[in-house]
């Protein structure tokens, strides 16, 4: 018989869940069964302030189903929001299982237009605030010895996207701190795991559409509902993924995909050791088959979703 349930009892923090995935992830949890804060600040797609009424309505929603959830409207930024949302959920639930690092912003433009303080201000949200949730959750679930967390990474750092240079570093960036969450926590029952999330949503409805072939690829992007990412991140969360952990998936619509981590593709040796020629007339050429295509996200999920 299926677990309806399968996450009663535990209490989670998902982040940026006023609205889009984050939304979908908290009011399916709640479904399951989880205890959830709903952490939003309600900023604008660029990253400005401006209510919290999106968190209260998600928050409304789960109490009008029978769950239970509280809001949290600190910024994921900064460290001591991230220490306000997580004593959230201890003060609220008396315990911290599963975090949710979704919260996001974006400052889209092509990298020689790209300023500093746009490039800065899509790291300290993204990098920095999943490092700053997840370093305030640790303490909790080191001393439960138990715990889980789940950063929504994209393909825009797994494979490249036009002028998404802020945004691709700091999603890479994700993925490795997860992989050094996963090996130094794993003594304590913490795992850590990524997913690429394909859906429509305020950060993808910023794309611009400037030719068919665009607009085409966009009518495909909002057949992919946020609800499609919840069940892996349920999953993820549970007890029943407990052996899971260090691992990168990408979510499009009715298709789940392990992702590569970098290894060696290729390799060369010379036993005088190399030089500017041999590497000119005997490495790059060697190499040069095993070479990564200039390819986007696009180009490599190219067929339609299923």
């Amino acid at each position: 018989m299926p677990d309806t349930r399968p996450l009663d009892g535990k209490a989670l923090l998902v982040t940026g869940a006023g609205g889009g995935i984050g939304r979908a992830i908290a009011i399916e949890a709640a479904k399951a069964g989880a205890m959830v804060v709903v952490n939003d600040l309600g900023a604008t797609l660029d990253g400005h302030r401006t209510s919290s009424a999106a968190a209260e309505a998600t928050v409304s929603e789960i109490e009008a189903a029978g769950g239970r959830a509280v809001t949290n409207g600190d910024d994921v930024s900064r460290p001591e929001g991230a220490q306000a949302m997580v004593r959230a959920a201890t003060d609220a639930f008396g315990r911290l299982d599963a975090v949710v690092n979704n919260a996001g912003i974006l400052r889209d433009c092509f990298f020689h237009k790209m300023t500093s303080e746009d490039f800065d201000a899509v790291i300290k949200v993204h990098l920095y605030g999943a490092f700053n949730v997840s370093r305030a959750a640790a303490d909790v679930m080191r001393q439960q010895n138990s715990g889980s967390l789940i950063h929504m990474t994209s393909t825009s750092g797994l494979v490249g996207n036009l002028a998404q240079a802020n945004y691709s570093a700091a999603k890479l960036g994700v993925t490795a701190l997860s992989k050094s969450i996963a090996l130094d926590l794993a003594r304590w029952n913490i795992r850590s795991n990524c997913i690429a999330p394909f859906a429509w949503s305020r950060m993808t409805s910023s794309i611009k559409v400037d030719s068919p072939e665009q607009e085409a690829r966009v009518n495909r992007m909002k057949e992919m509902l946020p609800e499609k990412i919840a069940p892996l991140t349920l999953y993820l969360a549970s007890d029943i993924g407990c052996e899971t952990t260090g691992q990168i998936f990408a979510v499009r619509n009715n298709e789940i995909f392990l992702m590569s981590q970098s290894r060696p593709t290729r390799s060369v040796h010379h036993s005088p050791g190399w030089d500017f020629n041999s590497i000119a007339n005997y490495a790059i050429p060697a190499l040069r088959e095993s070479y990564h295509a200039l390819d986007i996200s696009a180009d490599v999920f190219a067929w339609d979703p299923i």
